[in-house]
């Protein structure tokens, strides 16, 4: 499904003198999705490191955290030359290694050719103690889940988001029952992706449900990672 927000990716890349980007936002609204897309689309090659599976990686930023360094040892983790210029680094679930977030900082200062993106939970970003957030060397970019005009596109019904997209306001007492009833079934599906790509698929109401539901719990869980137990009990 397309997201809007790949627009934004776009012209962060074309900049001339860009900073690492930080994609953020809520767990399961596609932010590792969208930059994947985006690396496959728009560049040579992708080196991809997730910090939450490969725990491993969080060594590389341990000791001398020299962007010059990280490169190479980002290149021999991937098995492959980076090209500063044609290739895009993404450092993906950061919260986890804070190291790596404050090691942004570097490569905006030192090493700015490098097209890198970072994304994390706005929960796990926020909430780290003694962590050093990367202040004015990074761009920052918030995903959110589907809203109405993505969702439509989405289901097929590119006639309506088409409409609302060019404001044609005359065509809107023809399609208004329509529209109503496709924002009703938004109001119902919401914009988490894999809630609207269950309802593609399936058109299974019940299904959309258990995973809307599956994600509330989850939430809960991961709360649990980032705060004391009072405040766990409060956010419960």
């Amino acid at each position: 499904m397309k997201r809007h927000t790949m627009t934004k990716l776009v012209s962060w890349k074309n900049k001339v003198n860009k900073m690492p980007l930080i994609v953020e936002g809520a767990r399961q609204v596609g932010k590792t999705w969208l930059i994947q897309e985006f690396g496959k689309t728009q560049y040579d090659n992708t080196v991809y490191i997730n910090f939450d599976i490969n725990i491993k990686s969080r060594e590389i930023f341990q000791k001398d955290i020299d962007p010059h360094t990280i490169i190479n040892k980002l290149e021999l983790l991937s098995a492959s030359k980076i090209d500063p210029h044609n290739n895009l680094i993404i450092f993906d679930e950061i919260q986890e290694c804070t190291r790596a977030l404050g090691c942004l900082k570097y490569f905006c200062e030192q090493a700015p050719e490098y097209n890198i993106i970072a994304a994390g939970s706005i929960l796990g970003v926020a909430t780290h103690a003694n962590s050093s957030f990367p202040v004015g060397k990074v761009e920052t970019l918030s995903l959110y889940p589907l809203n109405f005009s993505e969702f439509l596109e989405a289901i097929g019904e590119t006639r309506y988001q088409q409409a609302l997209t060019n404001k044609d306001y005359n065509i809107f007492t023809v399609i208004e029952d329509d529209l109503i009833s496709k924002l009703k079934l938004y109001y119902f599906i919401g914009g988490m992706p894999k809630a609207v790509l269950s309802y593609i698929q399936q058109r299974n109401m019940q299904e959309v449900r258990s995973i809307q539901e599956n994600i509330i719990a989850n939430y809960e869980k991961d709360f649990s990672k980032h705060i004391n137990r009072l405040l766990f009990q409060k956010l419960q």
